[in-house]
């Protein structure tokens, strides 16, 4: 398992490489945004970590780059900023999870082994329900016959509704599986997403799928 670590901050990066070479991952490192991007793409990483704040190229334009090149290798953002739309502004620009500084090396493994598990899970047969489609392997989506363009969050947070369609699906549910975060700060976030996701959807079809369940959280089911 190879991963590429992109930080600036030395002492941080020797860090996270000393400890993920102690339970046998692979670790290049990067220390400035346009290398980290060229050796992104020129070698099969299977996670990026990625500090925000880096010298030639910041962390949001390396992962933008990333996936206009059709790249889907699994990203985990470091930086400093906790803020709501710091987070949002992070998932948008396409990584898949978010870390804040200063954070205990345990989290930070339990993040990398949950985005690799997902990684190698993301295959399989195409999920339907009602009119909507999603096709694991390519990350597209479809409503009737229109393709949906989704970021990446906002796929992964439909792919957990259609594998769990007619469920009530808490925030905290939500969380732990699309976000791998358990903490209750984190609740405002799932709610712009949802809202996203919503406006995607449901807005110009006759029938609403994703609907609120007041006070508990959100499912996934046919108006009746």
């Amino acid at each position: 398992m190879r991963i590429l670590v992109v930080e600036d901050e030395k002492k941080v990066s020797s860090f996270i490489k000393r400890g993920l070479e102690e339970e046998r991952y692979e670790v290049d490192t990067a220390f400035n945004g346009e290398e980290g991007l060229k050796m992104a793409l020129e070698k099969g990483y299977d996670l990026v970590i990625l500090d925000v704040m880096l010298p030639k190229k910041d962390g949001l334009s390396v992962v933008r780059d990333l996936r206009e090149r059709r790249n889907a290798i699994p990203v985990l953002m470091l930086t400093a900023k906790d803020s709501v739309e710091d987070i949002v502004a992070g998932l948008d620009s396409g990584s898949d999870d978010y870390l804040t500084k200063p954070f205990a090396f345990a989290e930070l493994l339990a993040r990398v082994r949950a985005l690799v598990r997902r990684s190698e899970q993301d295959r399989g047969a195409e999920i339907r329900f009602a009119d909507l489609r999603l096709d694991p392997v390519t990350h597209k989506v479809w409503r009737k016959d229109k393709e949906i363009d989704l970021t990446a969050k906002e796929y992964a947070l439909l792919e957990y509704f259609m594998r769990n369609p007619n469920q009530v699906l808490t925030r905290t549910m939500i969380a732990e599986h699309v976000w791998d975060y358990t903490f209750d700060s984190f609740t405002n976030i799932i709610d712009v997403y949802v809202n996203y996701l919503r406006k995607k959807i449901d807005r110009e079809a006759d029938k609403k799928l994703i609907h609120t369940v007041r006070g508990v959280g959100y499912i996934l089911k046919e108006e009746e």
